[in-house]
């Protein structure tokens, strides 16, 4: 019940995505730099990044319109997506994209102010044909890896908004805040491999189970497809300050 409930939610901001993408703009960001203004993307970048201090990336999950895409795609790609040093590339350009944001800021002019609606028309993102260009521009982005690469290849590879949390939940765990993720018990684990075929993020989550990493994994997004898979319920939630 519980990854129905999420899919749907999903699908739904999936295709709300016309309605919402400007709020998470990459470039309006940096557009917005130039004239000082604290924008959409600003301001949903920010709060992404102190609520995956708690959450880690639960956004991922179970709202992300992009990730909503990338559960639709992987029925014409279902094998699991290559990690490892693939995995770097969102980093990469995270880091340049960031270096930017404040390159542009500190050339900017006029006084900070805040415009959570800035170049969007009464809210909503796309309202003309020049902007279903970027549109559909964007969404071949999102495809291509996914279809080529297989299951949710883009928030592996070049995502620009998974840092956010994987930086803020490394944060939150600096900091020994109390911490959503998905604990195991070992000596329940049968090492049936169910966990690992469901997960849409293609981990071996049967492999972390074993090793004791899977709740510091940060290309989990705490979907809980493991967890409602596992016949011996040896995965559960839990919100736990961790030392660790």
């Amino acid at each position: 019940m519980r990854q129905r409930v999420r899919k749907t939610i999903l699908i739904i901001s999936f295709l709300l995505f016309p309605v919402t993408i400007w709020y998470f703009s990459p470039y309006l960001i940096i557009q917005a730099a130039s004239e000082h203004i604290m924008n959409g993307s600003f301001i949903v970048f920010s709060a992404m990044f102190i609520f995956s201090m708690f959450l880690g990336r639960v956004w991922c999950g179970y709202l992300c319109p992009a990730g909503g895409l990338q559960e639709c795609l992987s029925m014409g790609n279902p094998n699991p997506a290559k990690q490892g040093r693939r995995n770097g590339i969102k980093y990469v350009i995270w880091v340049v994209w960031i270096i930017a944001i404040i390159v542009t800021y500190v050339l900017g002019k006029n006084k900070v102010t805040i415009n959570p609606f800035y170049m969007t028309d009464h809210g909503i993102s796309v309202t003309g044909i020049y902007n279903y260009v970027i549109y559909y521009g964007v969404m071949l982005l999102l495809v291509l890896p996914a279809l080529i690469h297989g299951r949710r290849a883009t928030c592996h590879y070049v995502c620009w908004m998974a840092p956010f949390m994987v930086i803020g939940s490394l944060v939150g765990r600096c900091l020994h805040l109390p911490q959503l993720h998905i604990e195991a018990d070992k000596d329940a684990c049968i090492a049936c491999g169910k966990c690992s075929k469901a997960c849409p993020m293609g981990l071996d989550v049967k492999k972390m189970v074993s090793e004791g990493k899977n709740a510091k994994c940060t290309e989990c997004v705490q979907c809980g497809a493991c967890i409602d898979t596992c016949p011996k319920k040896a995965l559960k939630y839990k919100m736990t300050w961790r030392r660790s």
